[in-house]
Protein backbone atom coordinates (compact mmCIF):
# COMPACT_ATOMS: atom_id res chain seq x y z
CA UNK A 1 0.00 0.00 0.00
CA UNK A 2 2.98 2.33 0.72
CA UNK A 3 3.97 1.89 -2.95
CA UNK A 4 1.51 2.83 -4.33
CA UNK A 5 0.75 5.85 -2.44
CA UNK A 6 3.89 6.73 -3.47
CA UNK A 7 3.59 6.34 -6.80
CA UNK A 8 0.36 8.35 -6.62
CA UNK A 9 2.49 11.29 -5.08
CA UNK A 10 4.65 10.75 -7.32
CA UNK A 11 2.25 10.80 -10.55
CA UNK A 12 0.40 14.01 -9.20
CA UNK A 13 3.85 15.94 -8.24
CA UNK A 14 5.71 14.93 -11.58
CA UNK A 15 2.38 15.88 -13.81
CA UNK A 16 0.86 19.00 -11.75
CA UNK A 17 -0.96 20.62 -14.78
CA UNK A 18 -2.57 17.60 -15.72
CA UNK A 19 -4.04 17.11 -12.06
CA UNK A 20 -5.33 20.42 -11.73
CA UNK A 21 -7.64 19.70 -14.75
CA UNK A 22 -8.62 16.39 -13.48
CA UNK A 23 -9.86 18.45 -10.42
CA UNK A 24 -11.35 21.09 -12.36
CA UNK A 25 -13.23 18.52 -14.13
CA UNK A 26 -14.28 16.63 -11.65
CA UNK A 27 -15.83 19.69 -10.06
CA UNK A 28 -17.75 20.83 -12.89
CA UNK A 29 -19.35 17.64 -13.21
CA UNK A 30 -20.45 17.10 -9.82
CA UNK A 31 -21.90 20.64 -9.46
CA UNK A 32 -23.93 20.37 -13.12
CA UNK A 33 -25.43 16.63 -11.69
CA UNK A 34 -26.09 18.33 -8.41
CA UNK A 35 -28.25 20.79 -10.10
CA UNK A 36 -29.45 18.93 -12.78
CA UNK A 37 -30.85 16.38 -9.88
CA UNK A 38 -32.23 19.77 -7.79
CA UNK A 39 -33.39 22.04 -10.77
CA UNK A 40 -36.90 23.93 -10.86
CA UNK A 41 -36.22 24.93 -13.91
CA UNK A 42 -39.47 22.47 -15.85
CA UNK A 43 -41.61 23.33 -13.14
CA UNK A 44 -44.66 26.49 -13.95
CA UNK A 45 -44.61 29.08 -11.04
CA UNK A 46 -47.13 31.54 -9.87
CA UNK A 47 -47.16 35.11 -8.47
CA UNK A 48 -50.52 35.13 -6.45
CA UNK A 49 -51.96 38.11 -4.72
CA UNK A 50 -54.13 39.17 -2.45
CA UNK A 51 -57.43 40.22 -2.94
CA UNK A 52 -58.00 43.92 -1.18
CA UNK A 53 -60.19 46.56 -0.71
CA UNK A 54 -59.65 50.21 -1.47
CA UNK A 55 -60.65 53.25 -3.93
CA UNK A 56 -60.51 53.01 -7.82
CA UNK A 57 -60.07 56.40 -9.64
CA UNK A 58 -60.32 56.00 -13.65
CA UNK A 59 -58.84 59.36 -15.15
CA UNK A 60 -58.22 60.58 -18.78
CA UNK A 61 -54.77 62.01 -18.38
CA UNK A 62 -53.32 65.00 -21.51
CA UNK A 63 -50.84 67.10 -21.69
CA UNK A 64 -50.65 70.66 -22.68
CA UNK A 65 -49.35 74.21 -21.36
CA UNK A 66 -50.60 76.73 -18.79
CA UNK A 67 -51.87 79.98 -20.31
CA UNK A 68 -53.09 83.07 -18.24
CA UNK A 69 -54.93 85.66 -20.00
CA UNK A 70 -57.72 83.79 -21.63
CA UNK A 71 -61.55 83.95 -22.07
CA UNK A 72 -64.31 81.65 -21.13
CA UNK A 73 -67.68 81.08 -22.52
CA UNK A 74 -69.93 80.92 -19.97
CA UNK A 75 -72.57 78.19 -20.64
CA UNK A 76 -75.56 77.71 -18.61
CA UNK A 77 -76.81 74.12 -17.34
CA UNK A 78 -80.89 74.90 -17.92
CA UNK A 79 -83.02 76.40 -19.85
CA UNK A 80 -85.52 78.80 -19.13
CA UNK A 81 -86.86 82.44 -18.72
CA UNK A 82 -83.96 85.13 -18.01
CA UNK A 83 -85.62 86.72 -14.40
CA UNK A 84 -82.64 88.80 -13.85
CA UNK A 85 -78.98 90.11 -15.12
CA UNK A 86 -76.84 91.50 -12.73
CA UNK A 87 -74.17 92.24 -14.50
CA UNK A 88 -73.26 94.13 -17.82
CA UNK A 89 -70.36 94.05 -20.31
CA UNK A 90 -67.40 95.72 -19.58
CA UNK A 91 -67.85 94.95 -15.45
CA UNK A 92 -65.39 92.99 -13.36
CA UNK A 93 -66.81 90.67 -11.55
CA UNK A 94 -65.41 87.99 -8.56
CA UNK A 95 -65.59 84.59 -8.43
CA UNK A 96 -68.98 83.32 -7.88
CA UNK A 97 -70.61 86.33 -8.46
CA UNK A 98 -73.99 85.72 -9.72
CA UNK A 99 -74.83 86.92 -13.11
CA UNK A 100 -78.08 86.63 -13.58
CA UNK A 101 -80.81 83.48 -12.60
CA UNK A 102 -83.26 81.73 -14.51
CA UNK A 103 -87.17 80.95 -13.93
CA UNK A 104 -86.72 78.55 -11.30
CA UNK A 105 -90.32 78.29 -10.23
CA UNK A 106 -90.41 73.97 -11.41
CA UNK A 107 -86.88 73.67 -9.42
CA UNK A 108 -88.17 75.58 -6.41
CA UNK A 109 -91.43 73.20 -6.05
CA UNK A 110 -89.16 69.94 -7.00
CA UNK A 111 -86.80 71.00 -3.64
CA UNK A 112 -90.09 71.86 -1.38
CA UNK A 113 -91.58 68.25 -2.43
CA UNK A 114 -88.37 66.57 -1.82
CA UNK A 115 -88.60 67.92 1.70
CA UNK A 116 -91.50 67.05 2.18
CA UNK A 117 -91.01 63.55 1.06
CA UNK A 118 -87.62 63.40 3.73
CA UNK A 119 -89.25 64.43 6.14
CA UNK A 120 -92.23 62.22 5.82
CA UNK A 121 -89.75 59.36 5.66
CA UNK A 122 -88.35 60.67 9.07
CA UNK A 123 -91.38 60.02 10.17
CA UNK A 124 -92.58 56.74 9.03
CA UNK A 125 -89.41 55.41 10.32
CA UNK A 126 -90.52 56.60 14.43
CA UNK A 127 -93.14 55.03 13.70
CA UNK A 128 -91.91 51.82 12.62
CA UNK A 129 -89.27 51.90 15.15
CA UNK A 130 -92.38 51.88 17.62
CA UNK A 131 -94.59 49.38 16.09
CA UNK A 132 -91.93 47.08 15.88
CA UNK A 133 -90.27 48.13 19.52
CA UNK A 134 -90.15 44.14 21.65
CA UNK A 135 -92.93 45.24 23.77
CA UNK A 136 -95.69 45.94 21.26
CA UNK A 137 -94.49 43.09 19.09
CA UNK A 138 -94.59 40.78 22.40
CA UNK A 139 -98.40 42.17 23.34
CA UNK A 140 -99.34 41.56 19.29
CA UNK A 141 -98.43 37.86 19.68
CA UNK A 142 -99.96 37.32 22.78
CA UNK A 143 -103.31 39.08 21.88
CA UNK A 144 -102.88 36.32 18.76
CA UNK A 145 -102.58 33.71 20.69
CA UNK A 146 -105.36 34.58 23.49
CA UNK A 147 -107.87 35.04 20.04
CA UNK A 148 -106.67 32.04 19.20
CA UNK A 149 -108.28 30.52 22.42
CA UNK A 150 -111.86 31.99 21.98
CA UNK A 151 -111.71 30.70 18.49
CA UNK A 152 -111.16 27.09 18.85
CA UNK A 153 -113.35 27.47 22.02
CA UNK A 154 -116.28 28.63 19.64
CA UNK A 155 -115.16 26.77 17.16
CA UNK A 156 -115.80 23.25 19.68
CA UNK A 157 -119.04 24.35 20.54
CA UNK A 158 -120.17 24.23 17.26
CA UNK A 159 -118.04 21.09 16.12
CA UNK A 160 -119.89 18.96 19.22
CA UNK A 161 -123.74 20.26 18.25
CA UNK A 162 -123.16 20.05 14.45
CA UNK A 163 -121.76 16.39 14.41
CA UNK A 164 -124.85 15.28 16.85
CA UNK A 165 -126.99 17.09 13.94
CA UNK A 166 -125.08 15.28 10.79
CA UNK A 167 -125.67 11.87 13.11
CA UNK A 168 -129.12 12.48 13.58
CA UNK A 169 -129.76 12.98 9.83
CA UNK A 170 -127.60 10.43 8.64
CA UNK A 171 -129.85 7.99 10.86
CA UNK A 172 -133.50 9.28 9.78
CA UNK A 173 -135.36 6.12 8.68
CA UNK A 174 -136.87 7.48 5.85
CA UNK A 175 -133.55 8.18 4.04
CA UNK A 176 -132.96 4.75 4.16
CA UNK A 177 -136.60 3.55 3.03
CA UNK A 178 -135.47 5.94 -0.06
CA UNK A 179 -132.48 4.50 -0.64
CA UNK A 180 -133.63 1.02 -0.83
CA UNK A 181 -136.15 2.69 -3.53
CA UNK A 182 -133.55 4.04 -5.55
CA UNK A 183 -132.79 1.86 -8.22
CA UNK A 184 -128.89 1.46 -8.91
CA UNK A 185 -125.99 2.12 -6.51
CA UNK A 186 -125.61 6.23 -6.88
CA UNK A 187 -127.70 6.75 -3.94
CA UNK A 188 -125.89 3.92 -1.89
CA UNK A 189 -122.43 5.81 -3.37
CA UNK A 190 -123.44 9.38 -1.49
CA UNK A 191 -124.84 7.79 1.13
CA UNK A 192 -121.08 5.65 1.85
CA UNK A 193 -119.88 8.82 0.74
CA UNK A 194 -121.64 10.97 3.16
CA UNK A 195 -121.28 8.25 6.69
CA UNK A 196 -117.56 7.82 5.66
CA UNK A 197 -116.44 11.24 5.88
CA UNK A 198 -118.77 11.97 9.28
CA UNK A 199 -116.94 8.92 10.83
CA UNK A 200 -113.43 10.89 10.08
CA UNK A 201 -114.60 14.39 10.73
CA UNK A 202 -115.94 12.91 14.39
CA UNK A 203 -112.81 10.51 15.18
CA UNK A 204 -110.77 13.91 14.30
CA UNK A 205 -112.76 15.67 16.85
CA UNK A 206 -112.26 13.02 19.51
CA UNK A 207 -109.05 13.22 18.87
CA UNK A 208 -109.00 17.11 19.06
CA UNK A 209 -111.09 17.01 22.25
CA UNK A 210 -108.01 15.36 24.52
CA UNK A 211 -105.89 18.19 23.64
CA UNK A 212 -108.72 21.35 23.73
CA UNK A 213 -109.83 20.19 27.77
CA UNK A 214 -106.58 20.91 29.20
CA UNK A 215 -106.02 24.74 27.37
CA UNK A 216 -106.19 27.93 28.60
CA UNK A 217 -104.74 31.06 28.71
CA UNK A 218 -101.82 30.41 30.50
CA UNK A 219 -100.84 27.19 28.72
CA UNK A 220 -97.20 26.85 26.53
CA UNK A 221 -97.76 28.51 23.41
CA UNK A 222 -96.54 25.55 21.35
CA UNK A 223 -100.04 23.57 23.12
CA UNK A 224 -102.07 26.67 22.19
CA UNK A 225 -100.31 26.52 18.10
CA UNK A 226 -101.04 22.43 18.07
CA UNK A 227 -104.45 22.90 19.41
CA UNK A 228 -105.37 25.76 17.13
CA UNK A 229 -103.95 23.33 14.04
CA UNK A 230 -105.85 20.12 15.07
CA UNK A 231 -109.30 22.49 15.32
CA UNK A 232 -108.71 24.10 11.97
CA UNK A 233 -107.81 20.33 10.55
CA UNK A 234 -110.93 19.47 12.31
CA UNK A 235 -113.39 22.19 10.69
CA UNK A 236 -112.10 20.94 7.36
CA UNK A 237 -112.79 17.63 7.77
CA UNK A 238 -116.29 18.47 8.93
CA UNK A 239 -116.97 20.95 6.25
CA UNK A 240 -116.33 18.19 3.95
CA UNK A 241 -118.95 15.71 5.70
CA UNK A 242 -121.38 17.95 5.80
CA UNK A 243 -120.77 18.89 2.23
CA UNK A 244 -121.02 15.20 1.55
CA UNK A 245 -124.52 14.58 3.52
CA UNK A 246 -125.89 17.59 1.85
CA UNK A 247 -125.11 16.06 -1.30
CA UNK A 248 -126.76 12.70 -0.26
CA UNK A 249 -130.12 14.27 0.81
CA UNK A 250 -130.21 16.63 -2.35
CA UNK A 251 -129.93 13.44 -4.67
CA UNK A 252 -132.79 11.63 -2.82
CA UNK A 253 -134.97 14.37 -2.55
CA UNK A 254 -134.49 14.59 -6.27
CA UNK A 255 -134.38 11.32 -7.16
CA UNK A 256 -137.72 10.01 -5.25
CA UNK A 257 -139.36 13.75 -6.06
CA UNK A 258 -139.86 14.53 -1.88
CA UNK A 259 -138.42 17.35 -2.01
CA UNK A 260 -140.80 19.10 0.44
CA UNK A 261 -139.62 15.60 2.89
CA UNK A 262 -136.41 17.11 3.03
CA UNK A 263 -136.24 20.82 2.85
CA UNK A 264 -135.88 20.82 6.40
CA UNK A 265 -132.74 18.59 6.56
CA UNK A 266 -131.17 20.95 3.29
CA UNK A 267 -132.10 24.23 5.34
CA UNK A 268 -130.30 22.85 8.46
CA UNK A 269 -127.34 21.67 7.20
CA UNK A 270 -126.91 24.84 4.89
CA UNK A 271 -126.75 26.47 8.21
CA UNK A 272 -124.31 24.15 9.42
CA UNK A 273 -121.98 24.66 6.51
CA UNK A 274 -122.24 28.71 6.64
CA UNK A 275 -121.29 28.40 9.92
CA UNK A 276 -118.46 26.23 9.64
CA UNK A 277 -116.85 27.91 6.56
CA UNK A 278 -116.95 31.30 9.14
CA UNK A 279 -115.43 29.39 11.68
CA UNK A 280 -112.56 27.91 9.11
CA UNK A 281 -112.13 31.48 8.02
CA UNK A 282 -111.23 32.38 11.04
CA UNK A 283 -109.43 30.23 12.32
CA UNK A 284 -107.18 30.31 9.32
CA UNK A 285 -106.69 34.19 9.69
CA UNK A 286 -105.57 33.46 13.28
CA UNK A 287 -102.95 31.15 11.84
CA UNK A 288 -101.76 33.77 9.68
CA UNK A 289 -102.16 36.02 12.33
CA UNK A 290 -99.36 34.46 14.77
CA UNK A 291 -97.17 33.17 12.14
CA UNK A 292 -96.79 36.92 11.01
CA UNK A 293 -96.38 38.33 14.74
CA UNK A 294 -93.70 35.61 15.00
CA UNK A 295 -91.81 36.68 12.11
CA UNK A 296 -92.35 40.81 13.16
CA UNK A 297 -88.98 39.45 15.66
CA UNK A 298 -86.74 38.87 13.22
CA UNK A 299 -87.96 41.07 10.02
CA UNK A 300 -87.82 44.12 12.40
CA UNK A 301 -84.53 45.23 12.10
CA UNK A 302 -84.57 44.58 8.59
CA UNK A 303 -87.85 46.59 8.16
CA UNK A 304 -85.88 49.64 9.95
CA UNK A 305 -83.21 48.95 7.85
CA UNK A 306 -85.44 49.07 4.62
CA UNK A 307 -86.90 52.51 6.45
CA UNK A 308 -83.53 54.03 7.04
CA UNK A 309 -82.65 53.17 3.57
CA UNK A 310 -85.44 54.91 2.06
CA UNK A 311 -84.29 58.16 3.99
CA UNK A 312 -81.08 57.95 2.63
CA UNK A 313 -82.25 57.70 -0.84
CA UNK A 314 -84.74 60.79 -0.12
CA UNK A 315 -81.97 63.30 1.33
CA UNK A 316 -79.95 61.80 -1.82
CA UNK A 317 -83.15 62.88 -3.98
CA UNK A 318 -83.11 66.41 -1.84
CA UNK A 319 -79.97 67.39 -2.33
CA UNK A 320 -79.93 66.58 -6.19
CA UNK A 321 -82.86 69.41 -6.18
CA UNK A 322 -80.98 71.94 -4.05
CA UNK A 323 -77.62 71.46 -6.96
CA UNK A 324 -80.44 71.64 -9.74
CA UNK A 325 -81.60 74.53 -8.20
CA UNK A 326 -78.52 76.31 -7.44
CA UNK A 327 -77.83 75.47 -11.67
CA UNK A 328 -80.75 78.38 -11.97
CA UNK A 329 -77.86 81.13 -10.71
CA UNK A 330 -74.93 81.53 -13.32
CA UNK A 331 -71.93 82.07 -11.69
CA UNK A 332 -68.58 84.06 -12.51
CA UNK A 333 -66.23 80.11 -12.65
CA UNK A 334 -63.51 82.98 -11.38
CA UNK A 335 -62.48 86.37 -11.43
CA UNK A 336 -62.09 88.03 -14.15
CA UNK A 337 -63.88 90.98 -16.82
CA UNK A 338 -66.81 90.27 -18.66
CA UNK A 339 -66.65 91.05 -22.46
CA UNK A 340 -69.37 90.08 -23.94
CA UNK A 341 -73.20 89.84 -22.50
CA UNK A 342 -76.32 87.82 -24.39
CA UNK A 343 -78.49 87.58 -21.64
CA UNK A 344 -81.73 90.07 -21.50
CA UNK A 345 -84.52 89.92 -19.09
CA UNK A 346 -87.54 87.99 -20.13
CA UNK A 347 -85.74 85.93 -23.27
CA UNK A 348 -84.37 82.52 -23.21
CA UNK A 349 -81.60 81.99 -21.98
CA UNK A 350 -79.16 81.41 -24.69
CA UNK A 351 -76.42 78.38 -25.02
CA UNK A 352 -73.59 81.21 -24.16
CA UNK A 353 -74.81 83.77 -21.75
CA UNK A 354 -70.98 85.88 -21.23
CA UNK A 355 -67.44 85.50 -22.34
CA UNK A 356 -65.18 86.36 -19.43
CA UNK A 357 -61.52 87.13 -19.77
CA UNK A 358 -59.31 85.88 -16.89
CA UNK A 359 -55.83 87.21 -15.61
CA UNK A 360 -55.80 83.77 -13.24
CA UNK A 361 -53.70 80.77 -14.79
CA UNK A 362 -55.24 77.93 -16.79
CA UNK A 363 -54.36 74.56 -18.66
CA UNK A 364 -55.22 73.88 -21.76
CA UNK A 365 -55.15 70.40 -22.60
CA UNK A 366 -55.00 68.57 -25.75
CA UNK A 367 -57.22 64.91 -25.79
CA UNK A 368 -58.12 62.76 -28.59
CA UNK A 369 -61.46 62.19 -29.86
CA UNK A 370 -61.98 58.46 -27.81
CA UNK A 371 -60.65 60.59 -24.43
CA UNK A 372 -62.89 63.89 -24.84
CA UNK A 373 -65.98 61.75 -25.36
CA UNK A 374 -65.84 61.17 -21.24
CA UNK A 375 -65.25 64.76 -20.30
CA UNK A 376 -67.95 66.41 -18.56
CA UNK A 377 -67.55 70.27 -17.67
CA UNK A 378 -67.04 70.80 -14.25
CA UNK A 379 -65.37 67.07 -13.94
CA UNK A 380 -62.23 67.68 -10.88
CA UNK A 381 -58.58 67.24 -12.23
CA UNK A 382 -55.38 66.98 -10.80
CA UNK A 383 -52.27 69.05 -12.47
CA UNK A 384 -48.62 67.80 -12.29
CA UNK A 385 -45.96 70.21 -13.78
CA UNK A 386 -42.38 68.69 -15.78
CA UNK A 387 -40.33 71.64 -14.19
CA UNK A 388 -41.88 71.32 -10.62
CA UNK A 389 -41.98 67.87 -9.96
CA UNK A 390 -43.40 68.07 -6.14
CA UNK A 391 -46.37 70.26 -6.86
CA UNK A 392 -49.93 69.30 -7.64
CA UNK A 393 -52.77 71.61 -8.37
CA UNK A 394 -56.51 70.70 -7.91
CA UNK A 395 -58.50 71.97 -10.70
CA UNK A 396 -62.53 71.56 -12.69
CA UNK A 397 -62.77 71.41 -16.23
CA UNK A 398 -64.12 74.84 -17.56
CA UNK A 399 -64.52 73.87 -21.34
CA UNK A 400 -64.98 71.71 -23.97
CA UNK A 401 -63.85 72.39 -27.63
CA UNK A 402 -67.06 71.44 -30.00
CA UNK A 403 -65.16 70.91 -32.73
CA UNK A 404 -62.11 69.62 -32.66
CA UNK A 405 -58.84 70.20 -34.66
CA UNK A 406 -57.30 67.35 -37.65
CA UNK A 407 -53.88 67.07 -37.98
CA UNK A 408 -52.20 64.15 -40.27
CA UNK A 409 -55.56 61.99 -39.76
CA UNK A 410 -55.74 62.27 -35.85
CA UNK A 411 -58.32 64.73 -34.91
CA UNK A 412 -57.91 66.53 -31.54
CA UNK A 413 -59.88 68.35 -28.85
CA UNK A 414 -58.61 70.89 -27.00
CA UNK A 415 -60.00 71.53 -23.08
CA UNK A 416 -59.31 74.14 -20.38
CA UNK A 417 -58.91 73.33 -16.67
CA UNK A 418 -58.86 76.39 -14.27
CA UNK A 419 -56.79 76.20 -11.16
CA UNK A 420 -58.43 75.74 -8.18
CA UNK A 421 -55.28 77.49 -6.31
CA UNK A 422 -52.55 79.40 -7.79
CA UNK A 423 -48.53 78.96 -7.15
CA UNK A 424 -46.37 81.66 -8.22
CA UNK A 425 -44.06 79.04 -9.31
CA UNK A 426 -46.36 78.18 -12.31
CA UNK A 427 -45.02 80.15 -15.22
CA UNK A 428 -46.76 80.91 -18.22
CA UNK A 429 -46.43 77.83 -21.30
CA UNK A 430 -45.16 75.78 -18.84
CA UNK A 431 -45.71 72.14 -19.77
CA UNK A 432 -48.73 70.60 -17.56
CA UNK A 433 -50.12 67.00 -17.15
CA UNK A 434 -53.93 66.47 -16.21
CA UNK A 435 -55.31 63.66 -14.95
CA UNK A 436 -58.96 64.49 -15.44
CA UNK A 437 -61.35 61.61 -12.93
CA UNK A 438 -64.53 60.47 -14.62
CA UNK A 439 -65.39 57.80 -12.10
CA UNK A 440 -64.32 56.74 -8.41
CA UNK A 441 -65.38 54.09 -6.40
CA UNK A 442 -64.34 53.53 -3.11
CA UNK A 443 -64.14 50.17 -0.68
CA UNK A 444 -64.63 48.19 -3.23
CA UNK A 445 -62.51 44.46 -4.26
CA UNK A 446 -59.58 45.24 -6.32
CA UNK A 447 -56.73 43.16 -8.05
CA UNK A 448 -54.11 43.45 -10.57
CA UNK A 449 -55.62 44.06 -14.51
CA UNK A 450 -53.38 41.34 -14.93
CA UNK A 451 -55.27 39.14 -12.86
CA UNK A 452 -58.15 38.91 -15.17
CA UNK A 453 -58.70 36.84 -18.03
CA UNK A 454 -62.19 36.09 -20.35
CA UNK A 455 -63.52 33.27 -21.92
CA UNK A 456 -66.78 32.52 -23.42
CA UNK A 457 -68.60 32.81 -20.11
CA UNK A 458 -67.05 36.41 -19.68
CA UNK A 459 -64.19 37.65 -16.76
CA UNK A 460 -62.73 35.16 -14.80
CA UNK A 461 -59.64 35.28 -11.90
CA UNK A 462 -57.06 32.01 -11.39
CA UNK A 463 -57.41 30.60 -8.11
CA UNK A 464 -55.82 27.60 -6.21
CA UNK A 465 -58.24 25.76 -3.34
CA UNK A 466 -55.11 26.54 -0.89
CA UNK A 467 -52.48 29.36 -0.53
CA UNK A 468 -49.23 28.14 -2.48
CA UNK A 469 -45.96 27.99 -0.15
CA UNK A 470 -43.12 30.85 -0.94
CA UNK A 471 -40.44 29.56 -3.17
CA UNK A 472 -37.47 29.32 -0.78
CA UNK A 473 -34.41 28.96 -4.11
CA UNK A 474 -34.61 32.45 -5.05
CA UNK A 475 -36.66 32.54 -7.99
CA UNK A 476 -39.65 34.13 -8.71
CA UNK A 477 -43.31 32.62 -7.99
CA UNK A 478 -44.33 29.56 -6.46
CA UNK A 479 -44.36 26.02 -7.54
CA UNK A 480 -47.20 24.13 -8.21
CA UNK A 481 -47.46 20.80 -10.22
CA UNK A 482 -51.76 21.47 -10.20
CA UNK A 483 -53.34 23.89 -12.27
CA UNK A 484 -55.66 26.91 -10.98
CA UNK A 485 -59.37 26.78 -10.73
CA UNK A 486 -60.86 29.37 -13.29
CA UNK A 487 -63.42 31.58 -10.69
CA UNK A 488 -65.93 33.48 -13.18
CA UNK A 489 -66.01 36.86 -11.93
CA UNK A 490 -68.30 40.11 -12.39
CA UNK A 491 -65.54 42.78 -13.18
CA UNK A 492 -66.47 46.43 -12.82
CA UNK A 493 -64.22 49.36 -13.26
CA UNK A 494 -60.76 49.59 -14.71
CA UNK A 495 -57.44 51.84 -14.89
CA UNK A 496 -53.94 51.32 -16.09
CA UNK A 497 -53.48 48.79 -12.68
CA UNK A 498 -56.24 47.82 -11.17
CA UNK A 499 -59.29 46.26 -11.74
CA UNK A 500 -62.61 46.36 -9.90
CA UNK A 501 -63.88 42.94 -8.92
CA UNK A 502 -68.51 43.61 -8.29
CA UNK A 503 -68.73 39.07 -7.24
CA UNK A 504 -67.40 35.81 -7.54
CA UNK A 505 -64.22 36.41 -4.86
CA UNK A 506 -64.05 37.99 -1.82
CA UNK A 507 -61.64 39.82 0.32
CA UNK A 508 -58.80 37.92 1.21
CA UNK A 509 -58.77 35.09 -1.24
CA UNK A 510 -55.48 34.69 -3.22
CA UNK A 511 -55.22 35.17 -7.09
CA UNK A 512 -52.62 34.52 -9.20
CA UNK A 513 -51.36 38.11 -11.13
CA UNK A 514 -48.70 36.35 -13.37
CA UNK A 515 -48.03 32.77 -14.64
CA UNK A 516 -44.36 31.80 -15.13
CA UNK A 517 -43.85 29.08 -17.87
CA UNK A 518 -41.06 26.45 -17.38
CA UNK A 519 -39.35 27.86 -20.20
CA UNK A 520 -39.13 31.52 -18.65
CA UNK A 521 -37.75 29.91 -15.71
CA UNK A 522 -35.14 27.84 -17.21
CA UNK A 523 -33.88 31.45 -18.79
CA UNK A 524 -33.12 32.81 -15.47
CA UNK A 525 -31.48 29.84 -13.85
CA UNK A 526 -28.16 29.91 -12.93
CA UNK A 527 -25.76 27.75 -15.92
CA UNK A 528 -22.33 26.37 -14.79
CA UNK A 529 -19.23 27.59 -15.96
CA UNK A 530 -15.21 26.02 -16.45
CA UNK A 531 -14.75 29.30 -15.09
CA UNK A 532 -16.98 30.40 -12.46
CA UNK A 533 -19.12 32.47 -13.91
CA UNK A 534 -22.89 32.18 -14.92
CA UNK A 535 -24.90 33.00 -18.08
CA UNK A 536 -27.56 34.04 -15.21
CA UNK A 537 -28.55 34.99 -12.43
CA UNK A 538 -30.70 32.54 -9.77
CA UNK A 539 -32.68 36.11 -8.38
CA UNK A 540 -33.18 37.82 -11.33
CA UNK A 541 -36.57 37.74 -12.95
CA UNK A 542 -37.33 36.98 -16.69
CA UNK A 543 -37.09 40.08 -19.10
CA UNK A 544 -39.72 42.82 -18.42
CA UNK A 545 -41.26 41.35 -14.90
CA UNK A 546 -40.71 43.65 -11.88
CA UNK A 547 -40.85 40.91 -9.10
CA UNK A 548 -44.35 41.28 -6.80
CA UNK A 549 -43.74 38.03 -4.14
CA UNK A 550 -46.48 35.75 -3.07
Amino acid sequence: MKNFLNTIKLYVFGHKILSVILLIVLIFIGRYVYQKVTSTAGDTRYITTKVEKGTIIVSVTGTGQVSTSDQIDIKPKVSGEITWVGVSAGQTVSQGQSLLNIDSKNAQKAVRDAQVNLEGAKISLEKLKIQNSNQNLSADLLKAYDDAISSVAVTFSDLTSQLNGLDTILAQQNLSDNVARVSGTTALNYRNKAESSYYEAKNSFEKSRINFVGINRNSPKADIENILNKTYDTTSILIDAIKNTKNFVDYIAEDTNTVTTFISNQSTLASYLDAMNSHFSSLSLIKKTIQDSKDSFSNSDLDIQSAELSIKQKENALQDAKDNLADYTVRAPFSGVITVLNAKLGDTVPSTVATIITNHQLAEISLNEVDVAKIKIGEKSTLTFDAIPDLSISGKVEEVDSVGAIASGVVTYNIKVSFDTQDSRVKPSMSVSAAIITDIKQDVLLVPNSSVKSNNNGSYVEMFNAPLPKATDGLQGSISTITPNKIQVQAGLSNDSQTEIISGIKEGDEVVSRTILPSAVKSATTTPSLFGSSSGSGNRAPTGTTPRGN
